[in-house]
């Protein structure tokens, strides 16, 4: 049952009702949701911190849906770290990193609105043998004035010769693994290197990233843990969880049993790390220097056991806060292509998605003059891949279909933009002050009920991480503000005599 109210009873502070007792100040969270329970049982209140402000006053469908507004509402100090979007530097941003990238900035966003200390990490892949093979490629095949002149092209047309040359060469895999323990071993001209490809390869990115509109608190990488790595295999070695196979390689065994029918290897023969050892090191360096309570990765879903592993080994280490580390996996985008063919870099698809939308865009009638068209065009273009995107579950495949994404009706981010920018026009052209007392007609009453519903599917989406809640959310919404403007405005016009008409 649903008890509306034209306004509140009262606005209290959160602050104010722990100054004056009436909420438990011994910080348990339990007590001080039944105490605002007691308060708000019989009474509509808008209760407030001073990170978010929750609107709590218009109805009490239950008992369960006041804890979890109430939860929302005092749950918002904890830290959060995400990591996400993480690409392999010397290369250009590739496609597939898409979706990490835009989920991983939902979820944080969807933690920040809710009042969390969020801190976003892009953990470059910027250690590892392709980098000793990359330097060694580089030698070979390199030239610092193209480097100049388009850097990543040149780092990638590198990068896929020395491979080539590699399948048949031995020579050249020998000179990739001593390039990488050069590295490992802080050689001087080897660093350089490195250090001039990873900087290249940051500064491009952080123009694609402006075109996304996300952004980060942390440019770190695995090269920062490097270090840490071989400290975390010292700790595994004396809590005896490190064992040398006949290979020479280390590993740490995972059976429940005890009889090696699951390992996971974080040493080379040869002595260096491996992705899940930074990756330990890095987790450990998170916890000490940002005290998270929770941590999430974003990343394809083909990444499952390493983080099933990487979480099982933390926790064998003593780490209880392991248990609060979860990944966050996604399934694939199945014939993502461009005009020119297979798409390989993510510009090419943000390039397309602006010249088609901008094409769209001058063969519409409806379209309005825009003093940057071709911005519009971007951010629209942008709101099409994301829509697209969020709309089923992020575990799932789904196949790319530009006509199906960039149509202007429809469950699409186009008509989620042209809907915003509708209602915009019309309060730009409202003259006259707005009175709440007209909406008490049934559809008026309908769509404000479901814009109070906005907290209960934040709450929902952060339970699973989940953005088709929101995105269904908004399109019900846009649907039924549409449906009742359109029936109001078909009575009144019939009470006046006139005909409407469906097209035109």
């Amino acid at each position: 049952i649903v008890h509306l109210r034209q306004s509140p009873d009262f606005r209290l502070s959160v602050n104010t009702l722990l100054r004056n007792g009436i909420l438990p100040t011994n910080g348990d969270l339990q007590a001080q949701t039944e105490a605002l329970e007691q308060l708000w049982w019989s009474l509509g209140i808008e209760i407030c911190s001073p990170q978010t402000s929750i609107r709590l006053y218009y109805f009490r469908a239950s008992t369960k849906e006041i804890s979890y507004l109430l939860f929302m509402n005092l749950l918002t100090t904890f830290p959060f770290c995400f990591s996400y979007s993480s690409p392999n530097i010397a290369k250009k941003f590739h496609a597939g990193h898409l979706r990490s990238t835009i989920i991983g900035n939902f979820i944080a966003n969807l933690k920040e609105s809710l009042g969390n200390n969020v801190i976003r990490v892009n953990y470059l892949g910027d250690w590892g043998m392709q980098f000793g093979l990359l330097g060694a490629g580089f030698q070979l095949f390199g030239c610092q004035e193209k480097l100049k002149k388009n850097p990543l092209q040149h780092l990638f047309d590198v990068y896929v010769q020395v491979n080539k040359e590699a399948e048949n060469n031995e020579v050249i895999g020998q000179a990739a693994r001593e390039f990488f323990r050069r590295l490992e071993q802080q050689e001087h001209q080897a660093l350089l290197l490195w250090k001039q490809f990873r900087e290249i390869t940051v500064e491009e990115y952080q123009q694609v990233y402006k075109r996304l509109g996300v952004h980060f608190d942390i440019y770190s990488g695995e090269s920062f843990h490097q270090q840490q790595a071989q400290e975390v295999v010292q700790q595994l070695q004396r809590r005896g969880l490190l064992k040398t196979t006949e290979k020479g390689t280390g590993v740490v065994d995972l059976s429940s049993a005890g009889d090696m029918s699951s390992y996971s290897t974080v040493l080379r023969s040869d002595g260096t790390s491996l992705y899940i050892t930074r990756d330990l090191a890095a987790a450990i360096d998170r916890k000490e220097r940002y005290n998270f309570d929770e941590m999430i990765y974003v990343t394809d879903k083909s990444q499952g056991i390493h983080f099933q592993q990487l979480f099982q080994i933390l926790l064998a280490m003593g780490h209880s806060w392991a248990e609060r580390c979860q990944h966050v996996p996604f399934g694939l985008v199945q014939g993502m292509k461009t005009r020119l063919g297979e798409v390989v870099f993510l510009e090419d698809v943000l390039d397309e998605a602006r010249a088609r939308m901008l094409r769209n865009m001058s063969q519409s009638k409806t379209t309005k003059e825009m003093v940057y068209p071709e911005d519009t065009a971007e951010k629209v273009g942008i709101s099409a891949l994301i829509v697209q995107d969020f709309k089923g579950p992020l575990g799932s495949d789904y196949k790319f279909d530009w006509d199906r994404i960039l149509q202007a009706q429809g469950d699409t981010g186009v008509f989620l933009q042209y809907t915003h920018a509708r209602l915009c026009r019309t309060f730009n052209n409202i003259e006259r002050a707005f009175d709440p007392s007209l909406l008490l007609d049934q559809r008026s009453i309908s769509i404000l009920q479901h814009l109070l519903r906005y907290d209960e599917v934040l709450y929902q989406s952060v339970q699973d991480l989940q953005p088709k809640h929101l995105v269904n959310f908004l399109m019900t919404l846009r649907l039924r503000l549409f449906s009742g403007v359109c029936t109001v405005l078909a009575n009144g016009m019939k009470i006046l005599g006139i005909t409407p008409v469906e097209k035109m």
